[in-house]
């Protein structure tokens, strides 16, 4: 099995550790929200901190840029903050 891309690598902010997860990000594009899931991240042990690799963000900015098709759509409802 191939080694972890953030294997020993710690937070520069708390100096916790850094694990490799899947994660859901979400963007604000031209007026509209995006999701984008299953993303490959390093994330902090301890504050949560998020770290992407030079290929991912590249990859994500392919997915932004109307490069690649959305997988599928979803409704969202938005609520107003009272007052």
């Amino acid at each position: 099995m191939a080694e972890n891309f953030w294997h020993g690598e710690t937070c520069e902010y708390c100096s916790g550790e850094i694990v490799e997860k899947r994660v859901t990000m979400h963007r604000k594009v031209k007026g509209n929200y995006v999701l984008l899931e299953n993303v490959p991240a390093g994330v902090c042990t301890q504050c949560g901190t998020r770290y992407y690799s030079a290929n991912v963000l590249k990859t994500i900015e392919e997915n932004l840029s109307g490069r690649r098709h959305a997988s599928r759509e979803i409704v969202v409802p938005v609520y107003a903050w009272p007052g």
